[in-house]
């Protein structure tokens, strides 16, 4: 049996608050394009080419499902890909204030997502393939810099039995980083879905090796998390790396966290 909130046999998604985040749009997304391309650190973002969150055009909308793939322990790290093959996606997420819209500086932005073939790391064979599973592809997150930014590097996801493609992201404050590489105790903030134009989906489900993924795959407007509420439901604004799909994308977006 599939559960109609996150497309999984038999496993149920982990329930979540209701909070408000805060998405910023428009001129604020075009902006962070230029932060994506800076140079990053293992832990923290860099601090050039910061955006204007102040400036942006602030709509609130809900978290979503944490959904069933969850591990706790991510790593501190700014690229997450462990050699895991795909089309480049590099993140450029920016964490303000929801009542404010200031930005807020060393808040750890952490994501996970599947792998080209829509397994995820720990729990590999859910979506049909065989392979070793090491627990921490596609999985990690870094601290924002003083300007709330959060560069982050990885792969297009790829796509599972009944969700569309999408990204994980939780954003926690207060957090102790271990010596382990990882990080402790801290407040988690928000906890939410990215995603991501059907039109550049369409384009990359034919390029190895996402197209060996012989999955049906769950288009956005028939995905029963994303509400179709464009830039406030998390969908990210792409911009491309270079003049073919396989070059890649940066995928930048606003996450207004409500502070108590």
């Amino acid at each position: 049996m599939t559960d109609s909130s996150n497309g999984t046999a038999g496993v149920t998604p982990t329930p979540i608050g209701r909070r408000t985040v805060l998405i910023a749009t428009g001129t604020t997304a075009a902006v962070l394009a230029v932060g994506a391309a800076a140079p990053h650190t293992p832990a923290t973002a860099t601090e050039d080419a910061a955006p204007a969150a102040a400036a942006a055009v602030c709509t609130l909308t809900e978290e979503m499902t944490e959904g069933p793939y969850y591990l706790d322990g991510a790593l501190v790290r700014a690229d997450v890909t462990e050699g895991k093959a795909g089309i480049p996606l590099k993140l450029a997420l920016t964490v303000v204030n929801s009542s404010t819209c200031a930005v807020i500086p060393n808040a750890l932005v952490e994501i996970w997502h599947s792998d080209a073939l829509g397994e995820y790391s720990g729990y590999v064979g859910n979506n049909g393939h065989s392979e070793a599973d090491d627990g921490t592809f596609l999985r990690g997150g870094v601290l924002t810099n003083s300007s709330g930014l959060a560069n982050i590097t990885t792969i297009y996801p790829g796509w599972y039995r009944g969700r569309c493609i999408h990204i994980h992201v939780k954003v926690h404050t207060g957090v102790t980083l271990t010596s382990d590489g990882s990080f402790t105790g801290g407040s988690e903030l928000h906890t939410g879905q990215l995603f991501i134009d059907e039109t550049i989906t369409t384009a990359v489900a034919k390029v190895s090796p996402y197209s060996t993924n012989t999955v049906t795959r769950t288009t956005l407007a028939q995905d029963s998390v994303y509400d179709d509420g464009g830039a406030a439901s998390g969908l990210m604004t792409l911009t491309a790396l270079g003049s073919s799909t396989s070059s890649g994308y940066t995928g930048t977006l606003t996450l207004g966290v409500s502070q108590s």
